[in-house]
C-alpha cells in the first residue's frame, strides 16, 4: 500500500480581538501577536493600562487551537510548529493581511508591532515580507527567525525592542546572548534592550511606560 500527502487551498474563518475604539483621536495601534496556549481575547488584558482614547490594540488570533494540558479544560492557540512551516507561515501572513483590510487604518496613527513568545517569529515575518512601516518593533520573550537577514529589515527606520526576562525558564544565557546579537544584527544602533527581573511573563510595567 502506497500512502500519499496532498495539498489544496480552501477558504477558511477566523477571528481576531481588538481593544477600545479606533477614532480620530487614536494616535495609537498596537498590533500584538500572542505566545503559544493563549487566546487573543485574553491577550488584551495587559494592555489594558494604555489610555483608551490613544491606543487601539489589535490581537490576531492564531489558527491551531488545543486543550491546554493537564487538565485539557482550558483553550490555547498556537502560530507555527516545525511541521509545514513554510506554508503555514503563508497561511499567517494572509491572514493578517485581511486582518489590516478589515480594520483599514488612517494613515496618521503610529502603528507599534508587538511580539510576545512565540508571536516574535510571526511578527516579524510580516513586517519583513510586507515592508510594513511600524513606530517601534517589541520583540518579547521569543524567538527571532533565524532566515531574516538585516537587508530584510533596512527599509526600517524606527525604534525596536528587545524584551526578556532575565529568569526565563526558556531562555538560558547563551540563548539570550544569541537573540540579542540577532537583534542587534538586525536592527543596529535602532535596538533598546529592555531586561526585567521576572520569568516567562508578559511585562506590563514595559507596556504601559514605553516611551512613544
Amino acid at each position: 500500500m502506497n500512502s500519499e500527502e496532498k495539498e489544496l487551498s480552501y477558504t477558511s474563518t477566523n477571528s481576531y480581538s481588538t481593544l477600545n475604539n479606533l477614532t480620530d483621536q487614536t494616535k495609537y495601534v498596537w498590533f500584538v501577536c500572542h505566545g503559544m496556549g493563549y487566546l487573543s481575547r485574553y491577550f488584551l488584558k495587559y494592555f489594558e493600562g494604555l489610555n483608551p482614547t490613544d491606543h487601539y490594540i489589535i490581537a490576531p488570533q492564531a489558527q491551531s487551537k488545543y486543550y491546554i494540558a493537564p487538565t485539557f479544560k482550558h483553550v490555547g492557540a498556537s502560530w507555527l510548529t516545525k511541521e509545514n512551516t513554510l506554508k503555514e507561515t503563508e497561511n499567517v501572513m494572509r491572514y493578517f493581511d485581511a486582518v489590516f483590510e478589515a480594520e483599514k487604518l488612517p494613515k496618521n496613527v503610529h502603528l507599534i508591532v508587538f511580539g510576545y513568545s512565540q508571536g516574535v517569529s510571526v511578527a516579524l515575518r510580516y513586517i519583513a515580507k510586507k515592508k510594513l512601516i511600524c513606530s517601534h518593533v517589541i520583540m518579547h520573550s521569543g524567538g527571532i527567525p533565524k532566515e531574516l537577514k538585516p537587508q530584510d529589515l533596512d527599509f526600517l527606520n524606527t525604534k525596536a525592542h528587545l524584551v526578556y526576562g532575565t529568569k526565563d525558564e526558556y531562555l538560558n544565557e547563551e540563548r539570550m546572548m544569541e537573540e540579542k546579537n540577532r537583534a542587534l544584527e538586525l536592527f543596529g544602533n535602532q535596538l533598546q534592550i529592555h531586561p526585567f527581573e521576572g520569568k516567562h511573563v508578559v511585562n506590563v510595567n514595559f507596556i504601559t511606560s514605553l516611551k512613544l
